[in-house]
């Protein structure tokens, strides 16, 4: 293995390019080392994309099965290693006093699900406001558009609707680059 050791890489001519290895292979960073970018350079860590699914409608979940809330947003990662960041957030009407739940899936595949909420702010009459925030970092790990949605199920044979008196539920998708 040869070992190089130099303060400055520059391409022969002025608009030239400096190729560091070739296709296929592995350039390793040891543990420790910073990389500085003073240039144009993306990726890195950086938001790549943003994409918000608002969805305003009325919906009553009476059901203890999972069922779309109409949340629901597709998205084309740029990279098999880009992480996607999502936040949602809903809030609804409890009109049963009894908890519900919550869960994301991609395309049709669950990837987070939360244990039945009681997060309640005010009381009415008719039942108990509520509301959620929730964040998943998720890996899809392909350059292939995906689909995530939001799921709600109620506890026992409860019931919650869900965007009355012109609340909104809100999905964001943020693709992070590697």
């Amino acid at each position: 293995m040869s070992h190089v050791k130099t303060d400055k890489l520059s391409a022969r001519t002025a608009s030239g390019t400096i190729t560091l290895g070739e296709s296929g292979e592995t350039l390793t960073i040891p543990s420790g080392v910073v990389l500085t970018n003073n240039g144009t350079a993306s990726g890195f860590g950086k938001v790549l994309q943003v994409l918000v699914n608002e969805y305003a409608t009325a919906t009553t979940i009476a059901t203890t099965t999972y069922t779309d809330v109409g949340l629901s947003q597709a998205i084309t990662p740029s990279s098999t290693s880009s992480k996607i960041l999502c936040i949602w957030t809903m809030q609804a009407n409890l009109l049963t006093n009894r908890g519900w739940g919550v869960q994301l899936v991609r395309d049709s595949t669950n990837i987070y699900t939360s244990n039945y909420l009681y997060d309640v702010y005010i009381d009415s009459s008719s039942g108990s406001r509520i509301r959620g925030s929730y964040i998943h970092l998720d890996s899809p790990n392909t350059t292939s558009s995906v689909t995530y949605k939001v799921q709600v199920a109620t506890y026992e044979s409860g019931s919650v609707e869900f965007n009355d008196d012109n609340a909104q539920t809100q999905l964001l998708l943020m693709e992070i680059g590697a």
